[in-house]
């Protein structure tokens, strides 16, 4: 696997692949790297001759009071398990490519990133729009994989696409999920043991309502949520456009986001 920061040098290796009619596949993570990530990674082998996968904790997606220093961060750890499942590329962008002018936002999500996560985290969309079209320009893939745990982001990144006519594939990748169901995070590392029994509640009771997603139960699910030990729950919602229940809460310090397709 190569190693690669400067953004010149990976569009080199890129312009070289597809000179020799090889497809370039991509998938962008802030690192700390989990099974979840690796699926998204064995999908992007599959559909592609060549896959880059970017590390980069991206500062326009956290406001102020969040976790950005705190966040995991173990890019050794994480070349190795990418170096395991084939990965050609490894790309470590420097803040100066992604960001010449200073970490700013300069691409607006559109209307996939209205509710929902928007409703508690405003700044954030704009933030992941920002970084993944420069991500984009500098990649130049064919396609780009993104995992279905985060729902509305994929909607957000496949409509951002479209309106910039970008010509990139967007897929999504199943959620992956430990033995009890919990969708795998990089930050399910903050969960106590206790903490964990909770969290592994979110899902069932997700997959309870999406058999019938009426507004009484959606209410009832988060009253269950909240009875099982969530500290607080931001919403459980119906998206008919999108044919998903989607939930996000906090169990002590750690959000959890999570979804489910409706019956």
């Amino acid at each position: 696997m190569i190693t690669v920061k400067d953004a010149d040098e990976l569009q080199a290796l890129v312009t070289g692949w597809k000179a020799n009619g090889l497809k370039v596949g991509f998938v962008p993570t802030m690192g700390a790297l989990h099974d979840g990530h690796l699926s998204l990674m064995r999908m992007a082998k599959q559909k592609a001759d060549k896959v880059i996968v970017s590390i980069y904790v991206n500062p326009t997606q956290f406001a102020p009071h969040e976790d950005f220093d705190a966040y995991p961060r173990d890019v050794e750890g994480d070349a190795k398990l990418l170096d395991s499942v084939g990965v050609d590329a490894l790309y470590l962008p420097l803040e100066s490519d992604i960001y010449p002018d200073g970490a700013s936002i300069n691409v607006q999500a559109g209307k996939a990133a209205e509710g929902l996560e928007t409703e508690f985290r405003p700044h954030f969309f704009h933030g992941v729009a920002t970084v993944v079209h420069r991500l984009f320009e500098v990649v130049q893939p064919d396609l780009a994989v993104f995992g279905e745990k985060d729902f509305q982001q994929l909607q957000v990144i496949k409509e951002m696409v479209a309106e910039k006519d970008m010509g990139i594939e967007i897929i999504g990748g199943p959620i992956a999920r430990d033995e009890y169901g919990l969708a795998l995070s990089s930050r399910n590392a903050y969960l106590s043991e206790d903490e964990l029994e909770i969290a592994r509640m979110l899902n069932q009771i997700i997959h309870n309502v999406a058999q019938d997603p009426g507004e009484e139960k959606l209410k009832e699910a988060e009253q269950m949520l909240e009875t099982t030990g969530f500290d607080q729950v931001d919403y459980v919602r119906y998206k008919s456009e999108w044919n998903r229940v989607l939930a996000a809460g906090w169990v002590g310090k750690t959000r959890l986001i999570d979804n489910c397709a409706t019956q």
